[in-house]
């Protein structure tokens, strides 16, 4: 099934506001979310590897006063075209679910049913 944790897109739509360091997307990933999606550490990071690795960003090590450069994740334009078709599977799919666990509403909207 689509999108059961589909981490790749959350960060893909975390970073097209802004480049970030891993602690910071992990935070805007729950901060956005109402604390509905939380990730850690093991889980983000690999992402951001894959991520990395296939062109989606690009990552950056940027000098902090006093304390150790920070890696910075950006978006590329492959990254934005990706994240583009991750929007438009995701409406597809929650189009879908919507149907299926409110199909009286569906209905009354000229949609299915």
């Amino acid at each position: 099934m689509a999108f059961k944790g589909d981490l790749e897109a959350l960060v893909l739509g975390v970073l097209q506001d802004a480049d970030l360091h891993g602690y910071e997307i992990s935070r805007r990933i729950k901060q956005i979310s109402s604390k509905a999606l939380q990730v850690g550490e093991g889980q983000l990071y690999p992402a951001l590897h894959k991520l990395e690795k296939d062109g989606y960003v690009s990552a950056t090590w940027v000098p902090q006063e006093g304390k150790p450069p920070r890696k910075v994740y950006a978006l590329t334009e492959e990254g934005k075209r990706e994240l583009t078709a991750h929007r438009k599977s995701w409406e597809a799919f929650s189009v879908g679910v919507e149907a299926l666990l409110n199909p009286r509403k569906t209905s009354t909207e000229g949609g299915l049913g």
